[in-house]
């Protein structure tokens, strides 16, 4: 195991199955890598790990996270929790509005958590390969996101509040059965790329060629 003083450790794909109660001693951890470990669950202690600023859970069995994760108010950088068993988050993590990449993809959320509209720093989302049928309205709140990836969803439409996004660059919408893309997207001003590949179901709004026209690039 890594120097137990330091701030990164590294413990990926250890096969672990159950995360060492010596890790949640190590209070001033800065960086802790716990992917691909088989875990079922991880232990409410995580919240004792004040100064965490990367936490990465991705790649494990997790059906559930610990409330106690809204405590690390340290966590700015990155949150993996991909490819994991995942149907919800708790409603607390509203509190991380520090965080800056969060990582929710390869689960299984039927609707996107609330909870993630409220991590209000946030610049990259990444959602793919859900069961995602609609956003809610309040991911308007995210009014500082660059990146929104929803790949392999299910969703059929997008809300108006999509036009709040001022700062977004990215919308990675592929595989999704759209119907309907609000012109709100065309009025984002500083969007760069909008991905539609793999949609066979949507009807070409007339606004796209405006995007175009202004540079931004549309794949079909």
């Amino acid at each position: 195991m890594p120097d137990p003083s330091g701030p990164h450790l590294s413990l990926w794909k250890q096969r672990l199955g159950r995360v060492p109660e010596s890790v949640w001693e190590q209070t001033g951890l800065e960086t802790l890598v716990l992917a691909e470990n088989d875990l079922p669950e991880v232990s409410e202690r995580i919240g004792l790990l004040k100064k965490l600023r990367m936490l990465d859970l991705g790649h494990n069995q997790l059906t559930s996270v610990p409330h106690t994760l809204a405590g690390l108010d340290g966590l700015t950088d990155f949150l993996y929790l991909h490819d994991n068993r995942l149907t919800s988050l708790p409603a607390s993590l509203a509190r991380l509005t520090r965080l800056r990449y969060l990582n929710i993809g390869q689960n299984a959320f039927e609707e996107l958590p609330e909870s993630v509209c409220g991590m209000a720093s946030l610049i990259e989302l990444r959602a793919e390969d859900n069961r995602l049928t609609s956003l809610p309205d309040s991911i308007g709140r995210l009014s500082r996101l660059r990146e929104m990836h929803l790949r392999n969803n299910q969703l059929t439409s997008l809300p108006e509040s999509i036009g709040q996004l001022q700062e977004l660059r990215q919308i990675d919408l592929r595989g999704n059965p759209l119907t309907h893309l609000p012109a709100a997207i065309a009025a984002l001003p500083r969007l760069e790329k909008l991905d539609l590949r793999w949609v066979t179901t949507l009807v070409w709004p007339a606004w796209a060629a405006d995007l175009e026209a202004r540079g931004c690039v549309v794949y079909l």
